[in-house]
């Protein structure tokens, strides 16, 4: 460690979209949120392939294609280029939220600037270098059967974001299920953050440290453990 909140020893981006895969089960329904989120589609285990959902109308999309190789007419919700997977259907904006609304989803993942221990999420901001608005992320907190969060532990500057209440605009009330950040996963069980895995080079004093609310323990915490992808 580098201090009370600094962290040499995380899990990068890519792991932490890897630790996400392995908990989506084979066939769920699942939107990715933009930007970090996205990683998760690379990491699905073998064997199990989840179906993709993009808000502006795409089902069963696959993955990047080749550089040189995008057809520009045939994106994600974030503009980037995708492939399609036998049996990908294309559908109108006002379908693809009434599917999101419709509760036809079985799991939405998304960023986060912070959870709260009630399962309150604020994913956007406002200000000069604030998301412009809350976007299709306030219709798929409440539509989707559960909400995976995908974030860091704490701020560049070593502010929590797993917190006891949030200050940015709430995105959803009540909604987020289970955060996986860059040293732990936590789950969202009576309004109480709920502590599953860490990384075994941390103590939970010193994840605790970390964390802007309590974290509770029932039964056994395992190790976060990942491979070096």
């Amino acid at each position: 460690m580098t201090g009370a909140m600094g962290q040499e020893s995380k899990l990068t981006n890519a792991q932490i979209a890897w630790r996400v895969a392995q908990d989506i089960p084979h066939e769920a329904y699942v939107n990715l949120g933009i930007g970090f989120p996205e990683m998760v589609a690379k990491y699905q285990p073998a064997g199990r392939e989840a179906i993709f959902h993009t808000e502006n109308g795409i089902l069963n999309f696959g993955d990047s294609p080749a550089p040189g190789e995008e057809d520009w007419d045939l994106i994600n919700a974030g503009k980037k280029a995708v492939t399609l997977k036998p049996g990908a259907a294309f559908f109108h904006h006002a379908d693809s939220f009434a599917m999101v609304r419709g509760g036809h989803l079985d799991i939405a993942v998304l960023g986060a600037f912070q959870v709260a221990q009630n399962g309150d999420l604020a994913n956007w901001k406002v200000g000069s270098k604030g998301v412009p608005a809350v976007g299709g992320a306030m219709d798929l907190v409440h539509g989707a059967k559960q909400v995976f969060v995908i974030t860091e532990h704490v701020t560049k500057t070593g502010e929590p974001k797993l917190v006891d209440a949030c200050t940015f605009p709430l995105t959803g009330v009540g909604c987020v299920t289970r955060v996986y950040t860059s040293l732990a996963v936590v789950d969202i069980v009576d309004k109480r953050f709920v502590l599953r895995e860490k990384l075994p080079s941390i103590s939970l004093e010193e994840l605790q440290a970390m964390t802007g609310a309590p974290l509770h323990v029932e039964g056994n915490v395992a190790d976060l453990v990942v491979p070096a992808v």
